[in-house]
């Protein structure tokens, strides 16, 4: 069908959102850092509280990146990244309240348990 200024009216189908190829370079070269910098906690031989958190912040990271550009989370709507992520988040902070709970209840029964 024309319309009146003679031009078809019909666009063509929006085949999908095209992104750069230069990002997912990048993040894909970031990846390879990350992992690499996780690798080199262990080479190094860090021990104790500090590798553990190097270790999980690393992985977090790259989880982070993985969600947000492979699975395309950066151009989705607010609305399906809250449905996404939100979860996750509110389990950890469930989570960190139990563990400051169970803290609390040890204290209290060892101290409500102690010998005179």
């Amino acid at each position: 069908m024309a319309d009146t200024r003679g031009h078809n009216s019909i666009a063509p189908p929006v085949e999908g959102q095209q992104h750069p190829l230069s990002t997912y370079l990048l993040v894909w070269g970031l990846l390879f850092v990350l992992s690499a910098m996780s690798y080199m906690v262990d080479y190094v031989g860090l021990q104790g509280l500090l590798r553990w958190s190097l270790i999980v912040i690393f992985m977090l990271l790259k989880a982070g990146l993985i969600v947000a550009v492979f699975m395309h989370m950066t151009w989705e709507r607010l609305a399906l990244v809250y449905a996404i992520l939100l979860p996750p988040v509110i389990v950890l902070v469930f989570l960190v309240i139990m563990m400051v709970e169970s803290d609390y209840t040890l204290f209290t029964r060892a101290s409500a348990f102690a010998g005179p």
